[in-house]
């Protein structure tokens, strides 16, 4: 079977199945693993898929630039927004990712939420400027241009003084069995550390991040809450995290 023809067939596998063995895949095809494995390489370097122990998963397509990102699945990420939001009370202390999902959270804040958000996201904190009763801290530390979020040594130390009632974490993978990851290991070890001092973590899941994987592994889905995803989310593609106990949170219909 000529190269490119094999990568097709990887591919269609990849996409009906979620996942790729290579073990498997050398067995069907009469070739060697060694074979698949090159294929595999040479998939991920396009960005085609990601690779893992054994095999591959689907690769994130939300590892690009802050500016590319904000237009991908935007009227999803609106109603997201608007469905995380519900859940900082008032009088809470809530922390508050960075990424364009969490920046239309910031959004859909109430403009008399009398509450505290916690965020390491200067794009995130200028959209709250308006809101005379909420008290903003910003995270301090060098600022990581990709996502427009602080990271470092600084931004973790301001962390040890902080006990958030919940976290909405951002992040460009969200799979059953490989857990939440992201396209910066900095960055996974950040929103680690922030989901740590918090009593509760949701995440917020667009439709391109469910089912996918990214490079760096911030944590496996049992050490989070729930989801909050877009109301067109097939209920299939949900029932393995319903089946670990998460919560699902949806937009209300209009």
């Amino acid at each position: 079977m000529l190269t490119q023809k094999r990568k097709h067939y990887i591919l269609e596998v990849l996409q009906r199945n979620g996942h790729v063995v290579a073990k498997t895949l050398a067995m069907e095809l009469g070739l060697s693993e060694d074979t698949i494995r090159r294929d595999l390489r040479e998939l991920a370097k396009d960005g085609q898929l990601q690779r893992v122990h054994g095999g591959a998963l689907p690769a994130s397509a939300a590892v690009a630039d802050y500016a590319a990102r904000q237009s991908i699945s935007e009227q999803g990420k609106r109603a997201i927004g608007q469905a995380a939001a519900s859940l900082i009370q008032p009088g809470q202390i809530a922390i508050l990712d960075g990424g364009t999902t969490a920046v239309q959270v910031a959004r859909q804040l109430p403009l008399n939420l009398a509450a505290t958000i916690v965020t390491h996201s200067p794009s995130v904190a200028m959209e709250l400027i308006n809101h005379a009763q909420l008290d903003v801290i910003l995270i301090g530390g060098k600022l990581y241009k990709h996502s427009m979020v602080t990271m470092g040594t600084a931004a973790l130390a301001a962390l040890t003084h902080i006990r958030a009632d919940i976290f909405l974490m951002g992040v460009t993978g969200v799979h059953p069995d490989a857990g939440l990851s992201t396209g910066n290991l900095e960055e996974a070890y950040m929103k680690r550390a922030l989901s740590e001092h918090a009593a509760e973590t949701f995440v917020l899941a667009s439709q391109e991040k469910l089912g996918v994987a990214s490079p760096y592994v911030i944590m496996p889905m049992a050490e989070v809450h729930g989801l909050v995803v877009e109301a067109s989310v097939a209920t299939a593609q949900l029932t393995p995290f319903v089946e670990m106990g998460l919560s699902i949170i949806k937009p209300s219909p209009l």
